[in-house]
């Protein structure tokens, strides 16, 4: 495995500049931000998410108004109401992308965030507490606890919202398997675990957030 210092100078002669390079990298937000943001935001955020997959951002994105005025505003207390035969209603209205699956998982997914809440006292406060030297464990919570969350879409919610992640797009993981730190896409909690240290180490001697040391990675990826 590499140290930090090889990835900064490999990006910095890729970009030719540090002002070049910083003008990539993302920004994560601050807790006190993440904790101030209201319930039914994040489960609106986790929703898009979950439309994302698989369909241009941009026409998910254009249809979010309607969204919001079917599901209440994403209001978690009253969505978590919303029975089969309502979200089969949905399936009838051209405003909204009609997929069944992902309909119904906005009420389950409301209904994960009304369980944080109750240990929590807000959705937010539970982000911006979750340690980022396991953000894995992050996703792994929400995939198991939560609906269409598997994959990517944990960590690419997580990127939405601004909690520091990384994302094992293909390009991460070329270059881990590189660097000998995965021999195989990351499936496993092990996999996962492995990935978790080599990112634990990179921003120990860097002091750089994940997301950034996520992007620079993938930078390093020839194509």
């Amino acid at each position: 495995m590499r140290d930090y210092a090889w990835l900064h100078d490999f990006c910095l002669q890729r970009f030719g500049s540090s002002q070049a390079l910083e003008a990539v990298l993302p920004r994560p937000a601050d807790a006190k931000v993440l904790a101030e943001v209201e319930d039914d935001r994040y489960l609106s955020l986790l929703t898009r998410r979950i439309f994302r997959a698989g369909l241009k951002h941009s026409l998910v994105d254009s249809k979010w108004p309607a969204f919001e005025e079917v599901f209440f505003g994403f209001d978690p207390e009253k969505v978590v109401l919303m029975g089969g035969e309502r979200l089969e209603r949905l399936m009838q209205d051209t405003r909204i992308i009609r997929h069944l699956g992902k309909l119904k998982s906005v009420p389950h997914n409301a209904q994960l965030i009304l369980d944080i809440r109750q240990e929590y006292n807000r959705f937010g406060v539970f982000l911006a507490e979750w340690p980022v030297d396991d953000i894995v464990g992050l996703w792994h919570l929400l995939s198991k606890r939560g609906n269409q969350l598997g994959g990517l879409s944990a960590p690419r919610f997580l990127r939405m919202a601004g909690k520091d992640t990384f994302i094992p797009t293909q390009d991460v993981v070329a270059a881990l398997k590189a660097q000998k730190i995965l021999d195989k896409d990351p499936t496993s909690q092990r996999d996962r675990a492995a990935m978790q240290e080599a990112f634990n180490q990179w921003r120990h001697e860097s002091g750089r957030p994940l997301c950034q040391l996520s992007v620079m990675l993938a930078h390093t990826v020839n194509h």
